[in-house]
């Protein structure tokens, strides 16, 4: 998944859940879930840093999207506001952990980056994985979903 549509479906979750450790837990839970479903990756285990900027757009623009719908429906009071952030923190940690393993030569974290690999529908480096318009039908559902939830909600 791009880390839109993890950003986006973390806040859904922070939005409606009150217990702040409750959504911590169930980030990392929905992140592992939403990997399961068939999606197209901006970068798989041959990239290299350089390649990464995608994902900095990505996180952009799934900030900008909960902004947006702040500014549409209004900013929430502050326990859920103070949610939202936890969820979206928490939906992009297994993320995070694959780029400090990668990147930041933390090899502690194998065992985690692999449990996280081996949950995607198809294996790192299948074309299926590629970012195409056409693999990420899935995630531009989430994603327009969740957001209309932030706005509608």
């Amino acid at each position: 998944m791009i880390l839109t549509t993890h950003i986006l479906a973390g806040a859904v979750l922070g939005a409606e859940v009150k217990n702040p450790f409750e959504v911590a837990g169930l980030a990392i839970i929905l992140h592992f879930l939403l990997d399961m479903i068939p999606h197209g990756d901006y970068v798989d285990d041959k990239s290299t840093l350089r390649d990464w900027w995608k994902e900095a757009i990505s996180f952009s623009t799934g900030i900008f999207l909960i902004l947006i719908a702040f500014h549409i429906r209004g900013i929430p009071d502050w326990p859920t506001l103070k949610n939202i952030g936890i969820a979206v923190f928490f939906s992009l940690l297994p993320d995070a952990t694959h780029f400090m393993y990668r990147f930041m030569g933390m090899k502690f974290l194998a065992p985690l980056k692999h449990f996280h690999e081996s949950l995607h529908y198809y294996p790192n480096g299948h074309p299926k994985r590629k970012f195409h318009l056409k693999n990420e039908y899935w995630e531009i559902t989430i994603s327009l979903t969740s957001l209309a939830i932030l706005i509608l909600t």
